[in-house]
């Protein structure tokens, strides 16, 4: 197994697709320069390439353990993660006053590609650990981040989020965890048991930084009742040192199809009397806040699958060119040469680029919602929320088919563990689950992000993805007028969905996540469209651009979406409702 950073790609999207320049000028303070973001990216390859990469499969071989002592991760990951702190890896992107380096959040999404590409169990850790800062900067006291900031910024302590419960799943309104108020202000003792806690438990840190959602006695019943707690595995000393052990424990871990290395925990809080838990936040606000580490840990899996697709797709090229099989001419060639494989390698790379710079574009609209005010702050906020849901939705949904051609390039032998493209498939898998199924964030799509303001949010990306495909090179005329008509099928398609579901309430949950690949699918074509478009501004010929597949494909739709069967105006859909009623669905 082996993988290399795809530095080329990262510098061209950074530097002349995103303006990373530009988001640097923005930033207070910032003295960070283009030599500098040059060095930082080849520092980083060299340390997942030399170091991260090695500890993949050892871990996914020996997996985490529960031991009497508690959980133990891989044993290849401690040396590892050390040195992953030491690096300063961790706090690139937090405020300079914790210790971080300050950086845009859009640097910071291309490092985290190369760790979730090089070991994806083992960059959990760091992934909720950094979600768990946010929450923490954003809404903990004065005294709170004081205690915590630093050491969960370098790394030193790790974070969880702790939602789910064995009888609630995503029905979080079903919490039971309870935390009972002490005598002293804003600290309780918080009872109950969580379930699928990533990271929960493990011996890589000094401690470890729960974020709970609990409810307190006599709470409104649901989500409005839901708080949000700080429960330390070790409560801090005065002084800041990790202190005595909490009532807090991992007791169990699950056996998991993939991310072996990756402890999944059942945490039990309580057992003892009662956990000391602080709230965050305002009582019975806890949802809201978590939201803000839900969102972030959406975008970051989103990121995942292009990850996981890179390094599957580097592995499918790789063993292309090497695997000697069939004639061309009466001559024996690799299998790279043979047409079907050529065409599942460019379908990969097509719609790895197309992933890639979706959701960079989505961390670069974080960073310019963090940098803008007033109405251009809002807008890039709902460009945000907007685009949360895609990226999670789509990008893991289309990793799945990349590891799976993956695979089939690589024939029986990727069925097997050796070449180590099976772990890609089964890594890859809990992506489109875990932070919420794409039904969910179907749901959330079109629930939350087009009827609460009534298609403003996807109106103003209509608008913007109309202005890619005005650029568009000569070289691409060919193509984008079909993503021209899939542009306006999307547009007819919210304003009927609109208009209709007041009176049939089960159209748009229906379609939720249909119209959510569909709106990925166009998303993806006209970043390629767009990267493209700057490619060939700078002098690179069109061919050398793995814009074509993709774009091939909706050009071959078309007025149909490519990855879904219906077309784009509501009539159809409408339709396939009533089928649903007529079956009792």
């Amino acid at each position: 197994m082996s993988y290399q950073a795809p530095l080329a790609e990262y510098r061209f999207l950074l530097d002349d697709v995103l303006d990373l320049g530009g988001l640097l000028a923005a930033s207070p303070g910032s003295t960070v320069d283009a030599e500098t973001v040059a060095t930082i990216l080849e520092e980083g390859a060299r340390f997942v390439e030399e170091r991260l990469v090695p500890t993949n499969r050892e871990g996914d071989r020996e997996g985490a353990r529960l031991t009497p002592s508690g959980v133990v991760a891989p044993s290849s990951y401690r040396g590892v993660y050390a040195d992953f702190v030491a690096g300063g890896w961790n706090g690139l992107t937090f405020p300079s006053e914790y210790d971080g380096m300050g950086l845009p959040e859009v640097l910071g999404a291309v490092l985290q590609e190369m760790w979730q590409s090089a070991n994806m169990s083992f960059s959990l850790c760091p992934l909720l650990t950094q979600g768990a800062v946010e929450l923490l900067l954003r809404f903990g006291t004065p005294e709170q981040r004081a205690l915590y900031a630093k050491p969960m910024v370098s790394g030193r302590w790790t974070g969880t989020m702790n939602l789910t419960e064995p009888q609630a799943g995503s029905d979080l309104g079903a919490t039971r965890a309870v935390a009972e108020p002490t005598e002293t202000p804003g600290r309780f003792r918080l009872r109950g048991q969580k379930i699928f806690i990533t990271w929960g438990e493990h011996d890589l840190a000094e401690n470890i930084v729960h974020m709970v959602l609990a409810r307190t006695p006599n709470a409104p019943e649901g989500t409005r009742g839901l708080s949000l707690f700080i429960v330390p595995r070790r409560i801090p000393n005065g002084d800041g040192t990790p202190g005595e052990f909490n009532d807090v424990r991992a007791v169990s871990i699950e056996h998991k199809l993939g991310i072996h290395g990756s402890p999944t925990c059942v945490m039990s809080y309580g057992d003892r009397g009662g956990a000391d838990a602080w709230l965050v936040g305002d009582l019975h606000q806890g949802l809201a806040a978590m939201f803000l580490m839900m969102n972030r840990a959406r975008l970051s899996v989103g990121q995942q699958g292009v990850a996981i697709s890179e390094v599957a797709f580097q592995a499918a090229r790789r063993y292309a060119r090497e695997r000697v099989q069939g004639t061309d001419g009466g001559t024996r060639v690799t299998i790279a040469h043979h047409p079907d494989v050529r065409r599942m390698l460019w379908l990969m790379k097509s719609q790895v680029e197309a992933m890639r710079l979706m959701a960079l574009d989505a961390f670069r609209s974080l960073d310019l919602s963090d940098r803008t005010h007033g109405e251009d702050k809002a807008r890039h906020e709902r460009r945000v929320a907007l685009l949360t849901p895609i990226v999670k939705g789509w990008c893991t949904e289309t990793a799945q088919e990349i590891v799976s051609l993956a695979l089939q390039v690589h024939g029986g032998m990727g069925y097997v563990e050796e070449t180590g493209v099976a772990q890609y498939l089964r890594d890859a898998r809990i992506l489109t689950i875990y932070e919420g199924t794409t039904g969910i964030q179907g749901l959330d799509f079109v629930g939350r992000k087009i009827f609460r303001d009534r298609g403003v949010a996807i109106g103003e990306l209509a608008e913007d993805l109309a202005r890619f495909f005005d650029a568009a090179p000569p070289a691409l005329a060919g193509r984008v007028p079909s993503c021209r008509r899939l542009l306006e099928d999307l547009k007819r398609t919210v304003i009927g969905l609109l208009k209709d579901a007041s009176r049939e309430p089960r159209l748009a949950p229906s379609v939720a996540s249909p119209l959510l690949m569909a709106a990925g699918t166009l998303l993806g074509a006209a970043m390629l469209v767009r990267s493209s478009g700057r490619a060939v501004a700078l002098g690179e010929p069109l061919l050398a651009i793995p814009a074509g597949a993709l774009l091939a494909a909706l050009a071959s739709a078309g007025a149909s979406w490519a990855v879904v069967p219906w077309p784009g105006s509501c009539a159809p859909l409408v339709a396939a409702l009533s089928a649903v009623r007529a079956g009792g669905g």
